[in-house]
């Protein structure tokens, strides 16, 4: 008499569904719990000032007595035919062109020479000095040095045989002076955002290719760049969204000790700079706000185009 053993695979003891839905639910409410801080100030202090700013740029509104009526597209009309708004926006576009491709450059050099030849904390301190520094000492800085009868950089200059530079006083010179500014600023943490990028790249990679016989100049082109682009895309968009938005560098440097900001004739007059003026100093801060819609939205444009072009959302490491 056979007998016929059957053997059966025990169910795993997975819990109800409706425990997983309650486990999932007070994940996400605790999760919630922690960004509230963060999304109340957000609200607060960037969203609804935005949504405010937005209606303003449709209203006629008067700072000082807090009195508004609405015009439509009457400040948006007055902004398309205003030369000092294209000649700030040609400014800023020259300040950010100048900034972005030599701090760029700059930066990319300095982090694969720190990722290949040191990776001292010491010097990546160094390298963040100058970003520690206030936008405004920086400027007053700057201001003493670039002096065209005291300052220091001068002094070199004549000391190796160039005639002393107007700089700041110059309006062929100021934008490349301020300009070089911020990139003496700002190259360092530049610099390091782009280290750690340079972290994320296996080392196996160099030795391969170095057995295989590639030079330094060949491995940077095929590993490093392809390897760091979704890093240097968010860099570049940071970069450049905040070159577009100076504004303490060249009030203090250019007002200097009672001269007036924007100057000389108008030649550093960015775009926050102009803004500023309209609203504080002319109390047009409808036509104002009317400027900073049309740059918020050149912004976000510019800095899409930047993510698409460079496929920051995409890796080349596999």
């Amino acid at each position: 008499m056979s007998t016929t053993t059957s053997t059966r695979t025990a169910a795993p003891n997975l819990p109800p569904p409706d425990l997983w839905h309650r486990v999932r639910h007070s994940d996400t409410s605790v999760a919630m719990l922690f960004l509230l801080p963060s999304l109340l100030g957000f609200v607060l202090f960037y969203l609804w000032p935005a949504i405010r700013g937005i209606w303003l740029s449709f209203t006629e509104f008067n700072l000082l007595r807090q009195t508004s009526s609405f015009i439509g597209l009457g400040n948006y009309q007055e902004l398309v035919g205003d030369p000092l708004f294209w000649h700030s926006m040609r400014v800023t576009l020259l300040y950010v062109v100048i900034n972005i491709s030599i701090q760029t450059v700059l930066a990319l050099a300095i982090a694969v020479m720190m990722d290949r030849l040191t990776q001292s904390v010491v010097v990546r301190g160094i390298m963040v000095l100058p970003w520690l520094i206030p936008q405004v000492v920086v400027g007053l800085l700057w201001l003493w040095m670039l002096d065209p009868s005291l300052g220091i950089v001068n002094e070199f200059l004549q000391a190796i045989g160039i005639p002393s530079q107007p700089f700041l006083g110059s309006p062929d010179q100021v934008i490349p002076a301020l300009a070089g500014i911020n990139i003496w600023r700002h190259t360092g943490y530049t610099a390091l955002l782009l280290f750690a990028g340079l972290q994320t790249i296996p080392g196996d990679l160099y030795e391969a290719a170095s057995v295989d016989g590639a030079s330094e100049w060949k491995m940077f082109w095929r590993i490093t760049m392809p390897l760091l682009r979704p890093v240097l895309a968010l860099v570049l968009v940071i970069t450049v969204v905040g070159s577009f938005q100076v504004f303490d560098v060249v009030h203090v440097a250019t007002g200097g000790f009672g001269g007036t900001p924007g100057g000389p004739a108008n030649a550093s007059l960015v775009i926050y700079l102009y803004i500023f003026r309209q609203a504080f100093n002319f109390n047009n801060f409808g036509y104002a706000a009317a400027m900073a819609t049309v740059l918020f939205v050149l912004l976000v444009g510019v800095a899409f185009i930047q993510m698409k072009l460079l496929r920051a959302s995409q890796s080349d490491l596999a």
